[in-house]
């Protein structure tokens, strides 16, 4: 199998696939894969979080509230960033970036790692070691559940964090941390380490569904570009293609559960740590459905779309492009 890039599509046996020599070379690797994984959306990131900061600002608005019976303080994508630049600061766009860093390290790094290993092993290929798009599906979905879970931490406190605002424009409940450091030890000191996963079920189902959309649609039009010959065999041009393709659908499928998300990671809790607006994911869906209808699910859809479309081809590309560079070192050293 080639591993100068993620999702090759060559022939492999299904001995070759389950050979133990074959299995401990790549697990050897793992640390390598996590690693890769997590430092380019770690890259992406940095780019793309004020547009996260954006996006989490317009889920809140409006929470629960029907159309016309809220002020409106962001209008759309744009003028939220005018808005917030005015009012908060112009480094209030950087709101929540340094748990948004490590959110991005570690559940993505554990995503795409998870993912990377199970396709070396040959899981996400047919009996003919031809791509299998269902295989991808679910090999995805497996890989984000897993990131979601290490990740879900720090996902809460940057969502805390990008929410807060001045008083004028302010939406949702108001958290009172003045850093990652802060909010983590109030969390922690509050309600213990099972502070720190609430919302993690949300989590899971929004990361499982993005990652199945992501992964699989990735490395399906990655298939589908490379057996067309537009562009040469390992061009970077035919990860950022399929890098876009892949982009829609991710923004499409898991806007609902990002809504859902931010509102349970952001509702305010009692005493014993339960949230006191939504009793967990169900009432969440409930509640936004009755109270806000079916747009309710695509509040932020615009600024989302603009994150996730530049977020999912820059880490892909920078995944795709790290992978080639570390392969080709470690086939020089074996070599010299």
């Amino acid at each position: 199998m080639d591993w100068g890039t993620p999702f090759a599509s060559q022939h492999t046996t299904s001995q070759d696939k389950a050979s133990p020599e074959k299995f401990l070379s790549m697990s050897s690797n793992g640390v390598a894969e996590f690693m890769l994984g997590g430092l380019a959306t770690c890259g992406a990131g940095f780019f793309t979080n004020p547009l996260e900061v954006v996006k989490t600002r317009m889920q809140l608005q409006g929470e629960l509230q029907a159309h016309g019976q809220y002020s409106i303080h962001y209008r759309n994508a744009f003028h939220a960033f005018v808005t917030i630049a005015r009012n908060d600061g112009i480094l209030a766009l950087q709101s929540g970036l340094v748990p948004a860093i490590w959110y991005q390290f570690f559940m993505n790094g554990t995503r795409l790692g998870t993912y990377q290993i199970q396709d070396n092993l040959g899981l996400t290929k047919d009996e003919n070691g031809n791509h299998s798009f269902p295989r991808s599906v679910i090999a995805g979905a497996l890989a984000g559940c897993v990131g979601a879970v290490v990740g879900s931490p720090f996902y809460m406190v940057k969502t805390h964090l990008q929410a807060k605002a001045n008083k004028e424009i302010a939406v949702g409940h108001q958290h009172p941390h003045e850093s990652m450091s802060h909010a983590i030890k109030t969390i922690y000191k509050d309600h213990g380490a099972v502070g720190l996963w609430r919302g993690v079920t949300a989590a899971v189902m929004r990361v499982t569904v993005g990652s199945a959309a992501q992964l699989s649609t990735f490395s399906e039009a990655k298939t589908m570009i490379d057996s067309t010959q537009v562009f040469k065999p390992n061009s970077f041009m035919t990860t950022f293609s399929a890098s876009m393709v892949s982009g829609i659908f991710v923004t499409v499928f898991m806007t609902p559960f990002d809504v859902i998300s931010t509102r349970l990671y952001n509702q305010p809790v009692s005493v014993t740590g339960k949230g006191t607006i939504y009793s967990g994911v169900l009432d969440c869906f409930l509640k936004i459905f009755k109270l806000e209808g079916i747009w309710g699910f695509y509040k932020g859809w615009v600024p989302s779309y603009l994150r996730l479309g530049p977020h999912t081809t820059i880490s892909l590309v920078l995944w795709d492009e790290a992978r080639k560079i570390y392969i080709a070192r470690t086939n020089a050293k074996v070599k010299s």
